[in-house]
């Protein structure tokens, strides 16, 4: 497994921690690397990962709820929910890092810790926002909204 597979997995269980417990995110990135130590490395990708995903929840969760049809917020799963606040997240502002890369890298993870639909389920949200993305890169998502 790669570094940074392994941060983004680390990265999806401090924000289902955090979902499930809420506060602060900074005290539950902390006491996360207590129970679970990781190199420098991944847990600084983590991290960031992470507090991204946090800082900007209300424009990424207003665009999963744009592009999940006929499914609302409270009835996806917190680990589809957290897996695709960590790639969309990438996708707008991890500019080093290419939209399939993120994508690929959380249905992998979806097929892991979700259930046997969750991959086809991220992957099909996650493209459509990927579609939009290259078709305007100067708009903001969230004006659709």
């Amino acid at each position: 497994m790669t570094k940074r597979r392994r941060a983004r997995e680390l990265a999806l269980r401090i924000l289902y921690q955090w979902d499930i417990q809420k506060g602060d995110i900074d005290s539950q990135i902390e006491d996360f690397w207590k129970q679970n130590p990781a190199h420098t490395d991944v847990q600084s990708f983590a991290a960031r990962i992470a507090k991204g995903a946090y800082k900007h929840i209300k424009e990424i969760d207003s665009i999963i709820e744009r592009f999940s049809e006929n499914w609302a917020m409270d009835r996806i799963s917190v680990v589809d929910k957290n897996i695709m606040r960590s790639s969309i997240y990438e996708m707008l502002y991890e500019k080093d890092i290419p939209s399939n890369v993120s994508i690929n890298e959380a249905i992998e993870i979806a097929k892991k810790y979700s259930t046997e639909d969750s991959g086809q389920f991220v992957n099909g949200i996650l493209d459509r926002v990927k579609r939009e993305l290259e078709c305007d890169k100067n708009k903001d998502l969230i004006e659709h909204g």
